[in-house]
């Protein structure tokens, strides 16, 4: 495929990091990748180093935003801009400032809905309609820079975590190859997020990071919200609690509309597990029993159906 962009340098280290830089090689030049190195309890390569490395692409793995600012001291790049996604250490001003046109980052919201680091957990948390991305000129804020652009996508119903990044990294990609070249030429000028955005609302909002303890299920919350909590944190932490005193992770669930004492098992038609939220209540469709592959709640009735009569 023929490139559309002058270079960029990369920057980035997580798993949507790598999805991106594989996808973004196919319509434009990158000069030099910058990553996270290697965790010295890790055997594996990180993804992104892979890429790198796959591709002969010069790369550097500062450690922290101190040996980041020093790599731009030492070694010399001759990209216009830089591009960020899914980093996880902070670009300081003398960084963005390198390039002649800054660093452009791909942000999977739209902005200023759900800044922070966990904008597409909160998009399923709060159960809005519509997400989509970003592509703003990063700033020492936090993400408040300017907009190049923004896509939209509607959020289908019973859409998970892993499945909502997927389309979220192939939104970004084409917003990439559509709109980087052109800001990199001088053709966009980006415009303050409250005068350009497409979200329903100027407001900002702000996503933060997901802890181990956000998983652990409280039945005393609305049956919609705790389905939406399964949904979205699939990956991790997972939604775990205990069922016929069986430690499970909850994997897939659906609303009824029953009530009875949150927190409290039903079994109904024989192989229906139900169990009462604090509004309405929910049908177990999968989950995962501690040391065992996931399966149908009517499988795990018919082991444990008896310590729950």
């Amino acid at each position: 495929m023929k490139k559309t962009s002058k270079t960029v340098v990369f920057f980035g280290s997580g798993p949507v990091a790598a999805k991106s830089l594989s996808l973004l090689l196919e319509h434009t030049d990158v000069e030099a990748v910058i990553t996270k190195p290697r965790p010295s309890h890790h055997k594996e390569e990180p993804p992104v180093l892979e890429i790198a490395k796959k591709h002969n692409l010069p790369h550097h793995t500062p450690k922290n935003k101190k040996e980041l600012t020093a790599l731009f001291t030492s070694v010399q790049f001759s990209s216009p801009a830089g591009l960020v996604i899914d980093y996880g250490i902070i670009i300081e001003k003398a960084v963005i400032d390198y390039f002649p046109m800054g660093i452009v980052n791909s942000h999977f919201s739209l902005l200023p809905q759900w800044r922070g680091p966990d904008p597409i957990t909160f998009a399923i948390l709060s159960g809005q309609p519509t997400t989509g991305i970003s592509l703003m000129c990063i700033d020492e804020e936090l993400d408040e820079g300017p907009l190049i652009g923004q896509a939209p996508l509607e959020i289908p119903k019973n859409i998970n975590g892993p499945q909502l990044t997927e389309k979220l990294i192939q939104l970004s990609d084409a917003a990439l190859g559509a709109l980087l070249k052109d800001y990199v030429q001088g053709r966009i000028e980006p415009i303050p997020q409250e005068v350009a955005t497409i979200a329903p609302t100027t407001i900002p909002s702000y996503s933060r990071m997901i802890k181990k303890s956000d998983g652990i299920i409280d039945w005393q919350k609305p049956a919609e919200q705790i389905e939406r909590e399964v949904r979205a944190f699939i990956e991790w932490p997972k939604s775990s609690t205990s069922i016929a005193n069986k430690d499970v992770v909850i994997t897939k669930t659906e609303v009824v509309n029953q009530s009875g004492v949150p927190g409290k098992t039903s079994i109904q038609n024989k192989h229906e597990l139900i169990i009462y939220c604090g509004k309405k209540a929910l049908r177990i469709l999968q989950l995962k029993p501690a040391g065992k592959k996931e399966m149908s709640a009517e499988a795990f009735l018919a082991g444990h159906k008896n310590q729950l009569d």
